[in-house]
């Protein structure tokens, strides 16, 4: 069963209020800062996503789901994640795009959590 429009409707703002959240970590001008920034956002937004289709899961549990969830993205999209920490480096224009890209790629990652959790809630 795919998600309801109920679902969909609250994945959709944990997912983003937490991809802004990510963006605003982002912002400090320190490589590899980013990385961890992402990392505890998409922990906190698998906890919350997991309350939407039902269930309860750990720090730990959300911890290794965000550092997968994150990986696969980055795995996809690897000139972004690439671009987002060596922007960093460049004055001004680091600040604009590191947060930009790591909007992009915690909405897909996180919507890739919110899928995975759905099929596994119907399984």
């Amino acid at each position: 069963m795919a998600m309801t429009d109920e679902e969909k409707s609250k994945c959709k703002k944990i997912i983003h209020s937490h991809a802004v959240a990510a963006a605003a970590g982002n912002l400090v001008p320190i490589p590899g800062l980013g990385v961890a920034v992402d990392t505890v956002t998409m922990t906190t937004m698998a906890m919350a996503l997991s309350a939407v289709f039902g269930s309860s899961i750990t720090e730990n549990v959300a911890q290794a789901m965000a550092i997968n969830a994150i990986k696969q993205t980055a795995l996809k999209q690897p000139i972004k994640s690439i671009a987002k920490e060596v922007s960093k480096f460049i004055p001004i224009l680091g600040q604009t795009v590191a947060p930009s890209i790591s909007v992009i790629m915690l909405e897909s990652a996180g919507w890739a959590l919110a899928n995975q959790m759905a099929d596994s809630r119907d399984s």
